[in-house]
Protein backbone atom coordinates (compact mmCIF):
# COMPACT_ATOMS: atom_id res chain seq x y z
CA UNK A 1 0.00 0.00 0.00
CA UNK A 2 1.34 3.43 -1.02
CA UNK A 3 0.59 6.32 1.48
CA UNK A 4 0.39 10.03 1.47
CA UNK A 5 0.58 11.47 4.47
CA UNK A 6 -0.14 15.63 4.89
CA UNK A 7 -0.06 17.22 8.35
CA UNK A 8 -2.10 20.78 9.62
CA UNK A 9 -1.50 22.32 12.61
CA UNK A 10 0.89 22.42 15.24
CA UNK A 11 3.40 20.37 16.64
CA UNK A 12 1.75 18.04 18.39
CA UNK A 13 -0.30 17.18 15.05
CA UNK A 14 3.35 16.60 13.29
CA UNK A 15 4.29 14.16 15.18
CA UNK A 16 1.13 11.84 15.63
CA UNK A 17 1.99 12.09 11.78
CA UNK A 18 5.42 10.81 12.49
CA UNK A 19 3.84 8.57 14.64
CA UNK A 20 1.61 7.05 11.85
CA UNK A 21 4.53 6.81 9.47
CA UNK A 22 6.36 4.72 11.94
CA UNK A 23 3.43 2.74 12.12
CA UNK A 24 2.69 1.94 8.40
CA UNK A 25 6.53 1.32 7.41
CA UNK A 26 7.27 -0.88 10.10
CA UNK A 27 3.83 -2.58 8.63
CA UNK A 28 5.91 -2.46 5.32
CA UNK A 29 4.16 -0.15 3.45
CA UNK A 30 5.36 2.68 1.16
CA UNK A 31 5.31 6.43 2.00
CA UNK A 32 4.84 8.64 -1.45
CA UNK A 33 5.29 12.06 -1.51
CA UNK A 34 2.57 13.07 -3.68
CA UNK A 35 -1.19 12.01 -3.54
CA UNK A 36 -1.26 11.38 -6.89
CA UNK A 37 0.90 8.15 -6.37
CA UNK A 38 -1.02 7.28 -3.47
CA UNK A 39 -4.13 4.32 -2.80
CA UNK A 40 -4.73 5.84 0.59
CA UNK A 41 -4.04 9.52 2.01
CA UNK A 42 -3.97 10.17 5.65
CA UNK A 43 -5.14 13.74 6.47
CA UNK A 44 -3.66 14.99 10.02
CA UNK A 45 -6.37 17.91 10.61
CA UNK A 46 -6.04 21.26 12.76
CA UNK A 47 -9.29 23.25 14.23
CA UNK A 48 -7.21 26.13 15.40
CA UNK A 49 -8.54 29.01 12.83
CA UNK A 50 -11.08 28.38 10.17
CA UNK A 51 -8.28 29.24 7.33
CA UNK A 52 -6.56 26.12 8.47
CA UNK A 53 -10.13 23.68 8.59
CA UNK A 54 -10.37 25.40 4.65
CA UNK A 55 -6.80 24.83 4.15
CA UNK A 56 -8.08 21.10 4.68
CA UNK A 57 -11.03 21.20 2.80
CA UNK A 58 -9.07 22.65 -0.40
CA UNK A 59 -6.18 19.96 -0.41
CA UNK A 60 -8.62 16.88 0.15
CA UNK A 61 -10.72 17.95 -2.81
CA UNK A 62 -7.73 18.33 -4.58
CA UNK A 63 -6.19 15.03 -4.04
CA UNK A 64 -9.14 13.23 -5.05
CA UNK A 65 -9.27 15.05 -8.49
CA UNK A 66 -5.42 13.77 -8.63
CA UNK A 67 -6.41 10.25 -8.12
CA UNK A 68 -9.26 9.30 -8.57
CA UNK A 69 -9.16 5.87 -6.84
CA UNK A 70 -7.62 7.97 -4.00
CA UNK A 71 -8.87 6.23 -0.82
CA UNK A 72 -8.39 9.09 2.37
CA UNK A 73 -8.85 8.94 6.25
CA UNK A 74 -9.21 11.82 7.95
CA UNK A 75 -7.72 12.69 11.88
CA UNK A 76 -6.33 14.83 14.21
CA UNK A 77 -8.35 18.19 15.82
CA UNK A 78 -11.31 19.10 12.86
CA UNK A 79 -11.72 15.29 12.60
CA UNK A 80 -13.19 15.20 16.53
CA UNK A 81 -15.61 17.59 15.76
CA UNK A 82 -17.19 16.26 12.84
CA UNK A 83 -20.04 14.87 14.72
CA UNK A 84 -21.09 18.70 15.71
CA UNK A 85 -21.40 19.61 12.46
CA UNK A 86 -24.30 20.04 10.17
CA UNK A 87 -24.36 16.99 7.86
CA UNK A 88 -23.35 19.21 4.77
CA UNK A 89 -20.14 20.04 6.04
CA UNK A 90 -18.77 17.37 7.46
CA UNK A 91 -15.82 15.93 6.46
CA UNK A 92 -16.76 12.69 5.80
CA UNK A 93 -18.63 13.77 3.18
CA UNK A 94 -15.67 15.18 1.21
CA UNK A 95 -14.81 13.36 -1.89
CA UNK A 96 -12.50 10.14 -1.29
CA UNK A 97 -13.10 9.83 2.33
CA UNK A 98 -13.66 6.55 4.54
CA UNK A 99 -13.00 7.28 8.04
CA UNK A 100 -12.89 10.46 10.33
CA UNK A 101 -10.78 9.48 13.13
CA UNK A 102 -11.03 11.53 15.71
CA UNK A 103 -7.66 13.12 17.66
CA UNK A 104 -4.96 10.53 17.64
CA UNK A 105 -6.29 7.57 18.22
CA UNK A 106 -3.37 5.12 17.01
CA UNK A 107 -5.66 1.79 17.57
CA UNK A 108 -8.29 3.50 15.56
CA UNK A 109 -6.39 4.40 12.91
CA UNK A 110 -4.46 1.27 12.23
CA UNK A 111 -7.79 0.13 12.31
CA UNK A 112 -9.27 2.27 9.57
CA UNK A 113 -5.63 1.44 7.66
CA UNK A 114 -6.54 -2.09 7.91
CA UNK A 115 -3.18 -2.30 9.60
CA UNK A 116 -2.09 -5.42 12.18
CA UNK A 117 -3.89 -4.32 16.02
CA UNK A 118 -0.25 -4.30 17.28
CA UNK A 119 0.79 -2.00 15.03
CA UNK A 120 -0.63 0.66 17.08
CA UNK A 121 1.88 0.35 19.52
CA UNK A 122 4.92 2.80 17.80
CA UNK A 123 7.56 4.68 19.42
CA UNK A 124 9.48 7.01 16.87
CA UNK A 125 13.14 6.52 16.46
CA UNK A 126 13.71 7.96 12.89
CA UNK A 127 11.75 10.60 11.75
CA UNK A 128 11.21 12.87 8.53
CA UNK A 129 12.59 16.38 9.95
CA UNK A 130 16.16 17.03 10.91
CA UNK A 131 14.77 18.20 14.35
CA UNK A 132 12.88 15.14 16.08
CA UNK A 133 9.07 15.93 17.60
CA UNK A 134 8.46 14.01 21.19
CA UNK A 135 4.80 14.35 22.27
CA UNK A 136 4.35 13.91 26.21
CA UNK A 137 0.77 14.88 26.83
CA UNK A 138 -2.01 15.23 25.34
CA UNK A 139 -5.35 17.62 26.02
CA UNK A 140 -5.92 20.34 28.10
CA UNK A 141 -7.63 21.12 31.12
CA UNK A 142 -8.12 25.33 30.36
CA UNK A 143 -10.71 26.76 28.87
CA UNK A 144 -9.90 29.59 26.90
CA UNK A 145 -13.06 30.82 25.16
CA UNK A 146 -11.54 31.31 21.34
CA UNK A 147 -9.98 27.73 21.64
CA UNK A 148 -11.47 24.59 20.48
CA UNK A 149 -8.82 21.71 20.81
CA UNK A 150 -10.41 21.11 24.37
CA UNK A 151 -13.57 20.16 22.83
CA UNK A 152 -11.47 18.39 20.31
CA UNK A 153 -8.20 16.65 22.68
CA UNK A 154 -10.32 16.51 25.96
CA UNK A 155 -8.35 16.61 29.47
CA UNK A 156 -4.83 16.50 29.71
CA UNK A 157 -2.79 13.24 29.87
CA UNK A 158 0.65 12.84 30.45
CA UNK A 159 2.85 10.18 29.07
CA UNK A 160 4.93 8.27 31.90
CA UNK A 161 8.56 9.63 32.58
CA UNK A 162 10.11 6.36 31.40
CA UNK A 163 8.12 5.80 28.35
CA UNK A 164 9.18 9.87 27.27
CA UNK A 165 12.95 8.99 28.46
CA UNK A 166 13.00 5.85 26.41
CA UNK A 167 11.86 7.38 23.29
CA UNK A 168 14.33 10.36 23.89
CA UNK A 169 17.11 8.05 23.42
CA UNK A 170 16.00 6.27 20.61
CA UNK A 171 15.38 9.72 18.39
CA UNK A 172 18.62 11.01 19.61
CA UNK A 173 20.52 8.62 18.24
CA UNK A 174 19.07 9.89 14.88
CA UNK A 175 18.62 13.72 15.39
CA UNK A 176 20.31 16.15 17.18
CA UNK A 177 17.21 18.31 18.46
CA UNK A 178 14.27 16.70 20.13
CA UNK A 179 11.23 19.61 20.35
CA UNK A 180 9.22 19.12 23.44
CA UNK A 181 5.95 19.04 22.51
CA UNK A 182 2.06 18.25 23.58
CA UNK A 183 -1.17 20.60 24.00
CA UNK A 184 -0.56 22.33 27.28
CA UNK A 185 2.98 20.88 28.36
CA UNK A 186 3.31 23.08 31.53
CA UNK A 187 0.70 20.58 32.65
CA UNK A 188 2.96 17.66 31.99
CA UNK A 189 2.94 15.47 35.32
CA UNK A 190 0.29 16.62 37.45
CA UNK A 191 -1.99 13.83 36.49
CA UNK A 192 0.61 11.15 37.49
CA UNK A 193 2.62 13.02 40.59
CA UNK A 194 5.52 14.87 38.30
CA UNK A 195 6.24 17.86 36.23
CA UNK A 196 7.82 19.20 33.56
CA UNK A 197 10.45 20.33 35.59
CA UNK A 198 11.43 16.37 36.93
CA UNK A 199 10.83 15.00 33.23
CA UNK A 200 13.48 17.64 31.77
CA UNK A 201 15.60 17.06 34.72
CA UNK A 202 15.71 13.38 33.40
CA UNK A 203 16.31 14.27 29.81
CA UNK A 204 19.13 16.50 30.27
CA UNK A 205 20.86 13.72 32.66
CA UNK A 206 20.13 10.53 30.58
CA UNK A 207 19.99 11.61 27.12
CA UNK A 208 22.95 14.11 27.36
CA UNK A 209 23.70 13.94 23.32
CA UNK A 210 20.73 15.84 21.98
CA UNK A 211 19.91 19.42 22.75
CA UNK A 212 15.92 19.75 23.89
CA UNK A 213 13.58 22.70 23.04
CA UNK A 214 10.68 22.95 24.89
CA UNK A 215 7.74 24.18 22.34
CA UNK A 216 4.90 26.80 23.74
CA UNK A 217 4.51 27.04 26.91
CA UNK A 218 2.69 29.82 29.63
CA UNK A 219 5.56 31.82 31.32
CA UNK A 220 3.68 31.59 34.37
CA UNK A 221 4.67 27.93 34.30
CA UNK A 222 8.17 28.40 33.90
CA UNK A 223 9.21 26.97 37.53
CA UNK A 224 13.05 27.05 38.77
CA UNK A 225 13.97 24.27 38.11
CA UNK A 226 13.13 24.57 34.20
CA UNK A 227 14.71 28.19 34.83
CA UNK A 228 17.72 26.59 35.90
CA UNK A 229 18.33 24.41 33.62
CA UNK A 230 17.44 27.27 30.46
CA UNK A 231 19.87 29.70 32.19
CA UNK A 232 22.64 26.63 33.35
CA UNK A 233 22.27 24.19 30.76
CA UNK A 234 21.85 25.70 27.53
CA UNK A 235 23.51 23.33 25.36
CA UNK A 236 20.96 20.77 26.36
CA UNK A 237 18.17 22.65 27.28
CA UNK A 238 18.27 25.61 24.53
CA UNK A 239 17.60 29.00 25.73
CA UNK A 240 14.28 29.86 24.45
CA UNK A 241 10.78 30.06 25.38
CA UNK A 242 7.52 30.24 23.13
CA UNK A 243 5.16 31.76 25.57
CA UNK A 244 1.43 32.88 24.53
CA UNK A 245 0.53 36.17 25.48
CA UNK A 246 -2.81 36.73 23.21
CA UNK A 247 -3.34 39.97 25.03
CA UNK A 248 -2.09 42.64 27.48
CA UNK A 249 -5.45 43.56 28.69
CA UNK A 250 -6.15 42.04 31.67
CA UNK A 251 -10.07 43.05 30.89
CA UNK A 252 -9.81 41.07 27.81
CA UNK A 253 -7.69 37.98 29.20
CA UNK A 254 -10.38 37.62 31.49
CA UNK A 255 -13.23 37.46 28.49
CA UNK A 256 -10.63 34.96 27.01
CA UNK A 257 -10.85 32.74 30.26
CA UNK A 258 -7.09 32.96 30.44
CA UNK A 259 -7.40 33.17 33.91
CA UNK A 260 -4.51 31.88 35.37
CA UNK A 261 -2.36 35.13 34.52
CA UNK A 262 -2.86 38.96 34.06
CA UNK A 263 -0.57 41.36 32.14
CA UNK A 264 1.63 42.18 35.39
CA UNK A 265 2.52 37.93 36.59
CA UNK A 266 3.24 37.58 32.75
CA UNK A 267 5.42 40.43 32.72
CA UNK A 268 7.31 39.29 35.94
CA UNK A 269 7.72 35.53 34.99
CA UNK A 270 9.10 36.96 31.53
CA UNK A 271 11.10 39.81 33.07
CA UNK A 272 12.47 36.41 36.19
CA UNK A 273 13.58 34.56 33.40
CA UNK A 274 15.81 37.36 31.04
CA UNK A 275 17.17 38.49 34.19
CA UNK A 276 19.03 34.79 34.16
CA UNK A 277 19.82 34.21 30.60
CA UNK A 278 22.38 36.13 28.70
CA UNK A 279 20.95 34.75 25.30
CA UNK A 280 17.14 34.22 25.35
CA UNK A 281 14.95 33.99 22.09
CA UNK A 282 11.76 34.74 23.25
CA UNK A 283 8.36 34.68 21.13
CA UNK A 284 4.88 34.72 21.84
CA UNK A 285 1.10 34.15 20.22
CA UNK A 286 -0.68 37.34 20.02
CA UNK A 287 -4.60 37.55 18.99
CA UNK A 288 -6.35 41.27 17.40
CA UNK A 289 -9.57 41.70 17.35
CA UNK A 290 -10.61 39.12 20.01
CA UNK A 291 -13.85 40.21 20.56
CA UNK A 292 -14.65 43.29 22.56
CA UNK A 293 -11.09 44.61 21.81
CA UNK A 294 -11.61 48.09 22.27
CA UNK A 295 -8.17 50.69 21.15
CA UNK A 296 -7.54 50.61 24.81
CA UNK A 297 -6.94 47.10 25.02
CA UNK A 298 -5.02 46.99 21.76
CA UNK A 299 -2.85 49.96 23.22
CA UNK A 300 -1.67 47.96 26.54
CA UNK A 301 -0.67 44.71 24.05
CA UNK A 302 0.97 46.87 22.01
CA UNK A 303 2.59 48.72 24.99
CA UNK A 304 3.55 45.40 26.71
CA UNK A 305 4.67 44.28 23.26
CA UNK A 306 7.15 47.53 22.87
CA UNK A 307 8.03 46.77 26.65
CA UNK A 308 9.52 43.07 27.20
CA UNK A 309 12.30 41.69 24.77
CA UNK A 310 10.73 39.53 22.78
CA UNK A 311 12.30 38.33 19.77
CA UNK A 312 9.56 37.62 17.54
CA UNK A 313 5.90 37.49 17.75
CA UNK A 314 2.68 35.13 16.04
CA UNK A 315 -0.15 37.20 15.43
CA UNK A 316 -3.31 36.02 14.41
CA UNK A 317 -6.50 38.04 13.72
CA UNK A 318 -9.36 36.20 16.19
CA UNK A 319 -10.93 33.56 14.20
CA UNK A 320 -14.41 32.20 15.30
CA UNK A 321 -14.49 28.71 15.61
CA UNK A 322 -18.22 27.09 16.06
CA UNK A 323 -18.62 25.89 19.40
CA UNK A 324 -16.74 28.23 21.33
CA UNK A 325 -18.04 30.29 23.92
CA UNK A 326 -16.24 33.49 22.08
CA UNK A 327 -18.79 32.91 19.52
CA UNK A 328 -21.48 34.11 22.06
CA UNK A 329 -19.54 37.28 23.66
CA UNK A 330 -20.93 40.63 22.39
CA UNK A 331 -18.89 43.30 20.17
CA UNK A 332 -17.36 41.34 17.92
CA UNK A 333 -14.53 43.67 15.91
CA UNK A 334 -14.85 44.71 12.50
CA UNK A 335 -12.68 42.21 10.32
CA UNK A 336 -10.67 45.43 9.11
CA UNK A 337 -10.02 46.86 12.21
CA UNK A 338 -8.74 43.14 13.54
CA UNK A 339 -6.66 42.64 10.36
CA UNK A 340 -4.90 46.98 11.18
CA UNK A 341 -4.29 45.85 14.81
CA UNK A 342 -2.48 42.89 13.98
CA UNK A 343 -0.79 44.31 11.33
CA UNK A 344 0.65 46.53 13.86
CA UNK A 345 2.10 43.96 15.82
CA UNK A 346 2.95 42.25 13.47
CA UNK A 347 5.23 45.14 12.65
CA UNK A 348 6.65 45.69 15.97
CA UNK A 349 7.19 42.17 16.18
CA UNK A 350 9.71 41.99 12.92
CA UNK A 351 11.05 45.09 14.21
CA UNK A 352 12.00 43.25 17.70
CA UNK A 353 13.70 40.11 15.23
CA UNK A 354 15.77 42.17 13.39
CA UNK A 355 16.81 44.11 16.27
CA UNK A 356 17.94 40.74 18.16
CA UNK A 357 19.58 39.00 14.93
CA UNK A 358 21.57 42.24 14.49
CA UNK A 359 22.61 42.53 18.27
CA UNK A 360 23.94 38.52 18.63
CA UNK A 361 26.34 39.53 15.45
CA UNK A 362 29.58 38.97 17.03
CA UNK A 363 28.52 36.09 19.70
CA UNK A 364 28.42 32.80 19.40
CA UNK A 365 25.72 29.98 19.09
CA UNK A 366 24.98 26.22 19.04
CA UNK A 367 23.73 25.91 15.61
CA UNK A 368 21.78 22.70 13.90
CA UNK A 369 22.22 22.06 10.18
CA UNK A 370 19.06 22.04 8.10
CA UNK A 371 17.40 22.07 4.61
CA UNK A 372 17.97 20.34 1.56
CA UNK A 373 21.40 19.82 -0.30
CA UNK A 374 22.48 23.03 -1.77
CA UNK A 375 19.49 25.12 0.13
CA UNK A 376 21.00 24.73 4.03
CA UNK A 377 20.44 26.69 7.04
CA UNK A 378 21.02 26.72 10.44
CA UNK A 379 18.93 27.12 13.57
CA UNK A 380 20.69 28.13 16.77
CA UNK A 381 19.31 27.42 20.16
CA UNK A 382 17.97 30.82 20.95
CA UNK A 383 15.86 29.94 17.53
CA UNK A 384 17.68 32.67 14.80
CA UNK A 385 18.25 31.28 11.40
CA UNK A 386 20.89 31.72 10.08
CA UNK A 387 23.54 30.59 7.14
CA UNK A 388 26.48 28.33 7.49
CA UNK A 389 29.53 29.15 5.85
CA UNK A 390 30.41 26.13 4.72
CA UNK A 391 27.92 24.50 2.60
CA UNK A 392 29.42 21.25 3.08
CA UNK A 393 28.12 20.81 6.53
CA UNK A 394 25.54 17.57 6.06
CA UNK A 395 22.21 17.89 6.99
CA UNK A 396 21.89 17.43 11.18
CA UNK A 397 25.02 18.59 12.07
CA UNK A 398 25.79 19.89 14.67
CA UNK A 399 28.30 22.99 15.49
CA UNK A 400 29.47 26.46 17.24
CA UNK A 401 29.68 29.15 15.18
CA UNK A 402 30.67 32.52 15.48
CA UNK A 403 27.86 34.90 14.43
CA UNK A 404 28.34 37.98 11.59
CA UNK A 405 25.83 40.01 9.70
CA UNK A 406 26.18 40.09 6.06
CA UNK A 407 23.07 42.44 3.94
CA UNK A 408 20.79 41.62 6.48
CA UNK A 409 20.87 37.71 7.48
CA UNK A 410 23.64 36.09 9.51
CA UNK A 411 26.56 34.01 8.83
CA UNK A 412 27.37 31.23 11.32
CA UNK A 413 31.07 31.83 10.07
CA UNK A 414 33.05 28.82 11.98
CA UNK A 415 32.69 25.32 12.74
CA UNK A 416 33.52 23.03 15.96
CA UNK A 417 31.66 20.10 14.53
Amino acid sequence: MRVYLRTFGCRANQYDTEAVRTMLEESGHAIVSSAADADVAVFNSCAVTSDAEAELRKVVRRAAREQPALRSVVMGCAAALDDDRPVALQLRGLPSVEQVVAGADMPAIAAALALPPGSANVVTRTQSGTRALLRIQDGCDEHCTFCATTMARGASRSRSLDDVVREAAGLAERHPEIVITGIHIGSYGADIGSSLGALLTRLVREVPQARFRLSSIEATELDDTLVDLLAGAPRQLVPHVHAPLQSGSDPLLRRMGRNWYTSATYSSAVEALAGRMSILGLGADVIAGFPGETDADHRATVDLVNYLPFTYLHVFPYSVRPGTAAVRLPNHVAPPVAQQRAAELREIGARKAAGYAASRSGGTADVVVLGSRGEREGLTGDYLTVTPADPSLPRGARFTGRLAMERDRLLALTADC
